[in-house]
């Protein structure tokens, strides 16, 4: 019966071609646009457009007329809606040293399947504590498999070993970089001073500052880890994919940061 059903199929070696290329194309994509809110929008873009294709294989001419006319249209709204992420990307695009900074992401023989650093979850959490007990405001970012380098330049960079120490000079009131965030990644402090999206959640309790809010607005946009240690009360919070958690103990903040990373 599957003979009979796919004696109608003939795939040239063009075609097969024709597949890999688009899907390098795509992969190339997605390797550029992670950890960007971008992102959400191309997997949106892809899912809707082989929804589209299926219709039309399926000679559903109302809902292919639908989607085509969407489709045609779409793309023009898409470049008025986000016309200042377009630009801030083709910008990105011709600045020199860009492709060999994304060398290792733009082809599949040089991608990087996995890391195994280590991440120096105890001179986190001390520096978390001693702030607390001192009541000095900070915002802790963990990156996990986004890279937020969108956000990692708008801030000062430093690329420096994780230590207690450092953390709290970074955040005390004095300090040149105490006012942002500091993102840490693969192992290292990576920036700091860096600035967030602020959440426009109207479930966020009112009480949340902008540094709270900060804290949320990132991780509604990535898979990163949000610490807070709040400069008014001293406690310390945490927020995963745009919920946040209160008045955690070092404890319960290192049980959570070992179960994310696993």
């Amino acid at each position: 019966m599957l003979p009979v059903i796919l004696s109608f199929i003939e795939i040239k070696f063009l075609d097969v071609l024709d597949i890999l290329f688009v899907a390098l194309l795509l992969y190339t994509l997605y390797n550029l646009l992670k950890g960007t809110v971008a992102i959400n929008i191309f997997f949106g873009i892809v899912a809707f457009y082989l929804l589209w294709k299926l219709v039309v294989a399926l000679d559903m001419e109302m809902l292919s007329e639908i989607f085509g006319a969407f489709i045609s249209v779409g793309f023009i709204a898409l470049i008025v809606v986000f016309q200042p992420e377009i630009r801030k990307f083709l910008l990105m695009l011709g600045t020199p040293g860009f492709i060999k900074k994304k060398r290792h992401r733009l082809f599949f023989w040089k991608f990087e399947v996995g890391s195994t650093i280590q991440l120096e979850i105890e001179e986190i959490i001390k520096a978390c504590r001693d702030m607390a007990e001192t009541k000095t405001g900070a915002l802790i970012i963990i990156a996990k498999k986004s890279g937020l380098e969108q956000f990692v330049e708008t801030g000062e960079r430093i690329d420096a070993i994780i230590s207690a120490s450092l953390l709290e000079n970074i955040f005390f009131k004095n300090s040149p970089l105490h006012d942002g965030a500091v993102i840490i990644r693969n192992n290292k402090i990576v920036a700091a001073r860096c600035i967030l999206p602020v959440s426009s959640s109207n479930e966020i309790s009112s009480h949340f500052g902008l540094r709270h809010r900060s804290a949320i607005g990132l991780t509604e946009q990535s898979d990163a880890i949000s610490i807070i240690v709040s400069e008014e009360t001293g406690n310390i919070s945490y927020s995963i994919g745009g919920d946040i958690t209160e008045k955690v103990s070092s404890v319960n903040l290192k049980n959570m940061i070992l179960e994310e990373l696993s």
